[in-house]
């Protein structure tokens, strides 16, 4: 019988071949051949299984007589996280845009590496931490009604045309027509049989807006209540292409252009979910834990949830902590045949 010790240590070294961020803080990984000791996520090689003991914390590594890795900097993970978190309160309490150097010389970093410990946090550097929040401010004032003047200045930007450059490739409309349910955009979309069932694509010219299982015209419409719905086009057939085959052929997802919106939060989950791996799966606690924000675990479930374009953010890929696959907005029988697909397209 696999002893319990066994399969907590096969978990780990699972975390540490992977490289999860959200594993740092939870254990050190010792290398008894160099004599350091590492975060799960340390960059540097893998060393041979055979040389490895895992440490609940730093103390107990150095106490077995390991020094801390020069390289990722293992009994840094508290501190990092407390950085990150005074600079985020930083940001969204300015309404500007802080400069790296001034965030980074207040939580006690060089700017470079702050830059970095940041990006690993968050998925974001500051500088687009901050980008993205006033975006998401400048949604919610332009989804409550209000004039597009008010809502710009509103939400941070100092200028009109630094809104415009900002957002206009994010919205893929105009401010006024997203905040007046799409009017004037011009949406095109096809359903399509695939092996999943009837597929729904649907595209603006910035990229795929909506792709869904068991949907068509009536809730597209639904969701752009004020847009123009064009089916089918000479130039929507490409891209259509493009997403039938990675549905049926995972590999490609990535390279499909998406005009996808949300809250920052949202925003860095999807940006998490299209980092996992062809044939891979995680948690809804290691996808908050890799947006830095471990606690979020229900909000991470939520935003997955929100994601409007299912296979392209693979939101298949998370799983329950147990293995179990949870829930799916198409049901899990579509969860579990792509999931199968994709691990077949690994072997």
């Amino acid at each position: 019988m696999t002893s319990p010790e066994k399969i907590v240590a096969d978990q780990a070294w699972a975390a540490v071949l992977r490289r999860d961020k959200a594993f740092d803080g939870q254990f050190v990984t010792g290398v008894l051949s160099t004599g350091i000791y590492c975060r799960p996520s340390c960059a540097a090689r893998h060393p041979a299984r055979k040389n490895v003991r895992f440490f609940a914390q730093g103390a107990d590594a150095r106490a077995a007589g390991l020094r801390p890795c020069k390289r990722c900097l293992p009994d840094n993970v508290g501190r990092d996280e407390a950085a990150v978190l005074a600079a985020i309160d930083e940001i969204k309490s300015s309404g500007g845009r802080p400069l790296l150097a001034e965030l980074a010389a207040q939580v006690g970093y060089s700017a470079t590496h702050f830059q970095r410990v940041f990006k690993r946090a968050t998925g974001l550097s500051p500088a687009a931490y901050a980008r993205a929040l006033r975006e998401e401010r400048a949604r919610d004032e332009l989804s409550s009604g209000g004039r597009v003047t008010d809502a710009i200045y509103g939400a941070g930007f100092e200028a009109a045309s630094r809104f415009y450059d900002s957002m206009q490739g994010r919205l893929g409309m105009t401010p006024s027509a997203w905040r007046d349910g799409g009017r004037g955009a011009i949406i095109r979309w096809a359903v399509v049989q695939t092996s999943l069932g009837p597929m729904l694509v649907a595209a603006t010219d910035k990229g795929v807006c909506r792709l869904s299982f068991a949907e068509g015209k009536a809730q597209l419409a639904d969701r752009f209540p004020n847009a123009e719905l064009r089916q089918g086009g000479a130039d929507f057939a490409a891209l259509l292409k493009q997403v039938i085959d990675a549905v049926e052929t995972p590999g490609a997802a990535n390279e499909i252009p998406l005009d996808v919106k949300g809250t920052a939060f949202q925003e860095a989950i999807w940006q998490e979910l299209r980092k996992i791996p062809l044939g891979e799966t995680r948690s809804y606690s290691e996808i908050a834990a890799a947006v830095g924000k471990p606690r979020a675990v229900r909000a991470a479930g939520s935003a997955n949830g929100a994601n409007n374009v299912a296979v392209l953010i693979p939101c298949h890929r998370v799983v329950r902590s147990d293995g179990s696959l949870g829930g799916y907005a198409y049901g899990l029988t579509i969860k579990q045949a792509l999931l199968d697909r994709e691990r077949s397209n690994t072997d």
